[in-house]
């Protein structure tokens, strides 16, 4: 918050910081710094219980304000009256709550000259944000060849991760990436199938689609046509028989 602002555009405003590990009091650090031009000059912190000075007008008034001990008093019981309160908000809220990760294995092939193929296990949508991504060769885990990148915000404070094996395949192996996470009973295995390559199983997916809905426009329209022909059936036997008795 902007305590004082001045027309050169500089301005000293407050922090407000707990720092806590648990919900415990004990184990909580509440500290109220002073900043101006973004250079912090004066804090008071709950461990010492002391305003400390880090330049020359903020050590003046840290004295000042250590000799009343009214306002220490007040200050004191902020790490209470803040602190407390609000790390079991968070607990309750936040850091309390986890959510699943979902996984998705995805292969490039090596282009021609030989290059080994890259195998990707993408992790998607989970919280909190530590996890463990480790990938394993016929149930011995690889740690050559292999890069990750860090936990990425997803959004709705979600995070996601990808993980990369550089590979040649051997007829038989089985390759899978093991997720480590706080949200699950037990690590998350998914196995790669190298029975088709990824294009193939795309395309296998898209003709078989079109297949099925091919059906089922044959089908509708079969339907169709038999209601038509049930409609007419009763119109032209009238008919017929209307022009034999005007005949007659």
């Amino acid at each position: 918050m902007c305590m004082f602002c001045f027309p050169d555009g500089s301005e000293v405003h407050s922090v407000l910081r707990c720092l806590f590990n648990s919900t415990e009091l004990k184990d909580t650090q509440y500290i109220y710094s002073y900043i101006y031009k973004k250079v912090e000059f004066l804090r008071f912190d709950s461990n010492i219980g002391l305003y400390v000075g880090y330049t020359s007008f903020g050590m003046r008034q840290a004295n000042i304000l250590n000799s009343n001990p009214v306002v220490l008093s007040s200050r004191r019981a902020q790490k209470d009256v803040f602190c407390h309160h609000n790390s079991g908000v968070w607990y309750r809220n936040v850091l309390n709550r986890s959510v699943a990760p979902s996984v998705a294995l995805t292969s490039v092939a090596p282009p021609a000259g030989g290059h080994p193929s890259m195998l990707t296990c993408s992790v998607y949508g989970f919280f909190p944000k530590q996890i463990r991504v480790t990938w394993r060769r016929d149930g011995q885990e690889v740690t050559s060849d292999v890069t990750s990148t860090d936990a990425l915000p997803d959004g709705g404070w979600l995070y996601q991760i990808h993980s990369s094996l550089e590979f040649k395949s051997r007829s038989g192996e089985q390759i899978s990436c093991r997720v480590e996470h706080v949200s699950l009973k037990e690590p998350l295995i998914t196995d790669w199938d190298p029975s088709m390559p990824e294009s193939e199983r795309n395309k296998l997916a898209i003709g078989a689609s079109g297949l099925i809905l091919g059906l089922i426009l044959s089908l509708a329209g079969f339907i169709y046509y038999k209601r038509k022909v049930k409609d007419l059936v009763p119109v032209l036997t009238f008919e017929c028989r209307s022009r034999f008795r005007i005949r007659t």
